[in-house]
């Protein structure tokens, strides 16, 4: 088979080292929805109320190649709500000591 379909016997054994990767990585795979989420709420929560920056600057800093489906930043509360990839997350400033927590 090899000899005669060389193209297809090559892209069998990308296919199936392809999936060997994916199974030793599964656990870390499995993880990645909520990191951006998370990644977002908290990044944002600290670049506004630990900094101080304005909204608009926290919101090009904290900007991905992977979109945020939703976003609600809660200044009275000091609060901040992430979506992304299914997955959502919340940070919030817990002093000027601590800074800035996911909550569970």
């Amino acid at each position: 088979m090899i000899r005669r379909h060389p193209f297809i016997s090559v892209l069998l054994v990308l296919f199936f080292a392809l999936l060997g990767w994916v199974w030793h990585e599964r656990v870390n795979l499995q993880a990645f929805p909520d990191i951006i989420a998370a990644y977002t709420a908290k990044e944002y929560c600290s670049c506004r109320y630990v900094e101080n920056n304005p909204a608009g600057y926290c919101r090009g800093y904290v900007k991905q190649y992977v979109p945020t489906s939703a976003f609600i930043d809660k200044p009275q509360s000091s609060e901040v709500t992430a979506s992304g990839l299914g997955r959502t997350r919340t940070a919030r400033w817990m002093g000027e000591r601590q800074g800035c927590r996911l909550v569970p």
